[in-house]
C-alpha cells in the first residue's frame, strides 16, 4: 500500500476503460478521492458510480480547474493517460496532418496543458505527482503507426524533463511504459498489433499493479512489461542492430498484409 494515496485527490484522465479505469479503481481501492474524466460522459459517470468517485468529462487538459473544485480544492495525484493511436503505415499516410496534430495534442500537448495549471500549486507546497500513460513505444517505436510512436516519445520526454526539473522540490513523476494492454485501442492496431503486441498483452489491471509497486519504490520508469528494458537497452549500445531487427519484424508484418 502507498500511504501517500490515502486519502489523496485523484484526477485519471481517460478514465473511461482501459488503463484509465483500471488506475482509477486502483486508486479507489487504496482510500483515494478519485476524479474520473474520459471524452465520454456515459462512460466517465459509469466509473465514477462504480467506484464512489466524481465524475469530471471533456478535454483531458481542460479539466483541471473542475477536477480541483470537485476534489475540494486541491490535486494531489494527475494520471495524465488519455490518449490515441493513429497509424501511418506507408509514406502516402504521413501526409495526414489531423492524425500527426491530434496525436500531437492528446499524446503530448494535454500533458504539457496539465502540468502549467497543476505546478504552481504543487510547487508552493512543495508536493504533488504527475503520472504519464506513455506506452513502450515511447521508449522503442512501433511498426505501422508513426504519429503514435513519435508522439509517445515526445510524452515520454516531457515526463523525464518533469522529473529531472522538479524532483528535487517535491514532485514526483512517474511514466508508465506498457506493450500489449487488452483494451480497445490494442484491438484497433490491427495486424500489426497482433504480430508485436497480442502475443504478450497483459491485463489493465497488471498495468495498476506495476505502477503501485514503482510508487512504493519511488521510480520513475514503469514498466509493466520487464523484458522491455533489454529492448531499450539494446536501442541505446547497438542501434543499427537493433534497427536492422525491427526492420525485420516489419517485414514479416508487411508479408501478412
Amino acid at each position: 500500500m502507498v500511504e501517500a494515496v490515502q486519502g489523496a485527490g485523484v484526477v485519471v484522465t481517460g478514465a473511461g476503460g482501459g488503463i484509465g479505469a483500471a488506475l482509477a479503481r486502483r486508486f479507489a481501492a487504496e482510500g483515494a478521492r478519485v476524479v474520473v474524466n474520459d471524452l465520454d460522459a456515459g462512460k466517465a459517470q459509469a466509473v465514477a458510480d462504480e467506484i464512489g468517485g466524481t465524475a469530471v468529462p471533456g478535454d483531458a487538459s481542460a479539466i483541471v480547474d473542475d477536477a480541483r473544485e470537485a476534489l475540494g480544492g486541491a490535486i494531489d495525484v494527475y494520471c495524465a493517460n488519455a490518449g490515441v493511436a493513429f497509424g501511418a503505415v506507408e509514406a502516402a499516410d504521413l501526409a495526414d496532418a489531423k492524425a500527426w496534430e491530434l496525436s500531437w495534442d492528446v499524446n503530448v500537448m494535454a500533458h504539457v496543458r496539465a502540468a502549467h495549471e497543476l505546478l504552481p500549486e504543487w510547487l508552493e507546497r512543495g508536493s504533488g505527482r504527475f503520472v504519464s500513460t506513455v506506452s513502450a513505444a515511447g521508449l522503442l517505436t512501433m511498426i505501422g503507426a508513426a504519429p503514435y510512436a513519435v508522439t509517445k516519445h515526445g510524452a515520454y520526454a516531457f515526463a523525464e524533463w518533469l522529473s529531472l526539473t522538479y524532483r528535487h522540490r517535491g514532485i514526483k513523476v512517474h511514466a508508465i511504459c506498457p506493450q500489449g494492454v487488452r483494451t480497445d485501442m490494442l484491438a484497433a492496431t490491427g495486424s500489426a498489433g497482433d504480430l508485436v503486441l497480442h502475443p504478450t498483452a497483459i491485463e489493465p489491471d497488471d498495468v495498476a499493479d506495476a505502477l503501485f509497486k514503482g510508487m512504493e519504490e519511488d521510480r520513475f520508469l514503469i514498466l509493466p512489461h520487464p523484458e522491455v528494458a533489454g529492448f531499450y537497452q539494446a536501442r541505446a549500445t547497438e542501434p543499427d542492430r537493433w534497427l536492422t531487427n525491427m526492420n525485420h519484424i516489419q517485414q514479416k508484418w508487411e508479408a501478412t498484409r
